[in-house]
């Protein structure tokens, strides 16, 4: 099976074969050669480690294999893009108080997504408790190309797929693309991932944005969340005064 071209963003191309995806930071000409390989190799290491580090917390795309370098191999999530489904699913607000509890628990983890926007959201519908999804298997190494340059997790071994329970909801929510992620316990840094979240609901699904926001801050049961909260307003009130 050929691999399917199924994303091209400015920073990383992304392959689907079959039931893995490959992301692969592409090389930047306008830099210099060394600055440019040092960049695309920390990006990929840090990406991998970060979501290893959140599948213990929340569903994300199990990493199955790096070359440490500018590949990724993953899982891939088959199921619908938030951005494109939200408004038309009538649990939108039981949806958005998972993606806080979700939020909640990366930042009370110091994990900071850096590019929290329903993009980078898929939801998986019918797994509930006691059902698995297809695409939340687990892999076992005959689902590594053999030929694959990558190295399998540093310990040559595949891990399972991590599941996460959504309480009594039939749905669970996958968070991707943490290739703008870090690590920080700055409140300043959970608000702004808060923040970056609101204005995506507001730019892309504006006709019902309050709600669904309001949603979000509904499931999210940081540790921190009073702080949270109150930087998140200082955020938004710099926002505004910008666009003044």
């Amino acid at each position: 099976m050929k691999p399917t071209i199924i994303g091209h963003g400015a920073e990383a191309l992304l392959m689907q074969k079959g039931s893995n995806l490959l992301k692969d930071r592409i090389k930047k000409g306008y830099r210099l050669q060394v600055l440019d390989e040092r960049l695309r190799n920390g990006r990929t290491r840090h990406e991998a480690k970060l979501l290893e580090k959140a599948s213990s917390l929340i569903n994300v795309p199990a990493v199955l294999a790096t070359d440490n370098k500018e590949k990724i191999k993953m899982q891939f999530i088959e199921g619908k893009k938030l951005s494109d489904w939200l408004d038309k699913l009538p649990e939108a607000e039981k949806i958005c108080e998972e993606i806080g509890r979700n939020t909640a628990k990366l930042h009370d983890s110091d994990i900071i997504h850096g590019d929290l926007t329903t993009s980078n959201m898929i939801l998986v519908e019918n797994s509930g408790k006691n059902s698995k999804a297809d695409n939340t298997k687990t892999y076992n190494k005959e689902s590594i190309d053999k030929k694959s340059d990558l190295l399998i997790n540093d310990k040559n071994n595949i891990p399972s797929v991590s599941e996460h329970s959504s309480g009594e909801n039939d749905f669970k929510v996958f968070f991707i693309d943490f290739g703008l992620g870090f690590n920080s316990r700055r409140i300043e840094d959970k608000a702004v991932d808060l923040h970056l979240l609101r204005q995506a609901l507001e730019a892309k699904h504006f006709s019902n944005w309050q709600n669904l926001f309001s949603a979000v801050l509904q499931g999210y049961n940081s540790k921190d969340k009073a702080k949270i909260l109150e930087q998140l307003k200082k955020v938004e009130a710099r926002g505004r005064y910008k666009k003044g």
